[in-house]
């Protein structure tokens, strides 16, 4: 099946692909590296808006299974992805790509308040858009946040940039039976428990039609290939 070319994209990173191989924080040789392939992008005339996770900093659920509050947990990591968001912003502005970074909680020194109609402005001027602090509200992952953001500025497709070239039935680096999986379908991801995003995200997909392309962020020049329509990755759509 051949995939159309996208001019209007949200690309969503986890955190943990700006820590590169060191783990933990924000590798600068890695951010740079995906920084460059955004300008190669927005060159070449794409509106393209971010969400970035906060697991390299901290991650709310994870905080929340040993003892802490939840929502407390959440609102740190909210705040993580806000970091990563400015550190981002940085990036993009030394290769020459003017940005804006919009958070959901209001923190008017470092950052606009999201505003829909300011998002899709900005994005029509060729800036890119970063969206900070997920949804601005604890129980809910930057996955929904993405999902949501997508629908909102009407993009015609989610790229997920991970660390794994798409989605498989099982793990690759436990199961060696594993296999890739090209297409799927919503309704797959929810029964089969795969780990495309959680099953908030992939629901509102659902209801709204909205494509989600998984595909392998580490791999140079991956993200020029996707938006073009080259069929790499795992694209989950309906039937």
């Amino acid at each position: 099946m051949s995939r159309p070319s996208f001019t209007r994209v949200l690309l969503k990173l986890s955190g943990e692909s700006l820590a590169g191989d060191q783990g933990y924080g924000i590798d600068p040789k890695t951010i740079n590296a995906i920084a460059k392939e955004i300008r190669e992008v927005v060159d070449q005339g794409v509106q393209l808006a971010l969400v970035i996770g906060g697991g390299n900093i901290f991650r709310g659920l994870a905080a929340s299974s040993a003892g802490m509050d939840r929502a407390s947990a959440d609102y740190m990591g909210m705040l993580a992805t806000v970091i990563n968001s400015l550190a981002m912003q940085d990036a993009l502005e030394k290769q020459g790509v003017s940005t804006r970074v919009q958070s959901a909680i209001a923190m008017q020194a470092v950052a606009e308040p999201y505003i829909r109609r300011r998002a899709m402005r900005h994005l029509e001027k060729g800036r890119v858009v970063i969206f900070g602090a997920g949804t601005g509200n604890p129980y809910f992952t930057t996955d929904t946040a993405a999902s949501l953001r997508a629908m909102e500025i009407n993009a015609q497709v989610i790229l997920k940039g991970t660390k794994v070239d798409g989605v498989y039935s099982a793990d690759p680096k436990k199961d060696p039976d594993a296999v890739k999986l090209p297409e799927l379908t919503y309704i797959d991801v929810l029964k089969k428990g795969l780990q495309v995003m959680d099953a908030t995200a992939i629901s509102l997909c659902m209801d709204n039609k909205l494509p989600i392309i998984v595909f392998d962020l580490t791999v140079e020049g991956n993200i020029k290939k996707v938006i073009s329509g080259e069929a790499i990755g795992t694209i989950v759509q309906g039937e």
